[in-house]
């Protein structure tokens, strides 16, 4: 029987940069990958479950995350909750997916820009007034690319902190191909995420650690 290709979800707004979003499914597509994005449709989606809930099960259930972090926080979101591609990137770093991201060289600029004004001097944040602009449109972006970067993470215990900044289409398209283009390397590293996660589920059996 043949192999099941591997899932990858790809978690974005679609506002702006749906030219990109069609190059990258195209690519990971021809590079042998089962493609999961909203913007092309291609996310199971159970009929009797809201989006949110769809997209929420896709993160939990893709071989591979690929997050885009761009300057637009996106419109999927119920009032002044998180928005669904923000809620998606967070399940998949809980759940420690194996898990990619790029970001928009906009958004690491601002942040460095404002962080004088979005922390006090011992790192608690600030509660800032930010008007929508027509470069960035939500503080969220900032949080998103601090939560793919693990930032609340002391620097060495990050793992899966790697954001790859991006300025055009062509930066992305590179990124994947370096990244997804050798097929049996990310067969491996599937292989042993799962070894990983049945160890851990071994090692939290109750009982597993009493003495005799």
């Amino acid at each position: 029987m043949k192999k099941a290709p591997p899932t990858i979800l790809v978690s974005s707004t679609v506002h702006r940069i749906e030219d990109l979003l069609d190059q990258v499914y195209g690519v990971l597509g021809s590079l042998g990958y089962k493609v999961w994005m909203s913007h092309k449709g291609t996310i199971p989606v159970h009929p009797r479950k809201s989006n949110f809930q769809n997209c929420l099960i896709a993160a939990e259930r893709c071989d591979l995350f690929f997050g885009i972090i761009t300057p637009f926080y996106g419109s999927g979101k119920a009032g002044s909750g998180l928005s669904i591609t923000h809620q998606e990137m967070l399940k998949a770093i809980k759940l420690d997916k194996l898990r990619w991201f790029v970001a928009h060289h906009h958004v690491d600029f601002a942040r460095k820009l404002l962080r004088q004004y979005r922390f006090f001097k011992n790192g608690n944040p600030k509660k800032i007034k930010f008007s929508k602009t027509d470069v960035m449109d939500d503080l969220r972006v900032l949080d998103m690319y601090e939560a793919a970067t693990r930032d609340n993470v002391p620097l060495l215990s990050r793992t899966g902190n790697w954001v790859q900044p991006y300025v055009q289409s062509e930066d992305v398209l590179r990124f994947i191909t370096a990244q997804f283009g050798d097929l049996k390397r990310i067969e491996q590293l599937i292989e042993e995420q799962k070894a990983h996660a049945k160890s851990i589920k071994r090692s939290a059996r109750p009982g597993r650690n009493r003495k005799h």
